[in-house]
């Protein structure tokens, strides 16, 4: 029970901190809000004039090519890791295929040495059969 108690103490403290900090004055500081200047004509509104739209089109266009320049330079560099991770994947199978193939020939091998083995085998018992079945029916 104490420890509840405790804890419930705990709670009340920062609860006090919190409201009592509330009422202090802590200056705030955030970005000033953007929006248009204050140079209005009569109606509420202000009239650019041809060059400051020219330059405003000017800059907007430059940002705009660039941004366009950046995602493409961003596409090819994917493209490019793309491909290389292709090509990677492609190398390690070609890898494993081709260890696989010398393994194959590996034991093509072993099996062409057993089989000439066991022909020779199997002709010198023919041959040795044939000369005791000839020893045996001239006798």
């Amino acid at each position: 029970m104490r420890k509840g108690n405790r804890l419930l103490n705990n709670c009340g403290r920062i609860m006090l901190i919190v409201i009592l900090l509330s009422f202090l004055k802590i200056p705030v500081f955030a970005e000033p809000l953007t929006g248009q200047p204050l140079t209005l004509s009569e109606e509420g509104t202000r009239f650019y004039s041809d060059s400051e739209v020219e330059l405003l089109i000017d800059s907007i266009s430059e940002i705009a090519v660039e941004a366009i320049e950046q995602a493409a330079a961003e596409a090819a560099r994917a493209a490019v890791l793309a491909a290389l991770e292709r090509e990677a994947a492609l190398l390690r199978e070609t890898e494993r295929l081709r260890r696989e193939v010398d393994n194959l020939q590996q034991t093509l091998r072993q099996t062409q040495r057993n089989g000439w083995r066991n022909m020779l085998i199997v002709g010198l018992s023919c041959l040795a059969g044939g000369f005791v079945l000839g020893a045996v029916v001239i006798k």
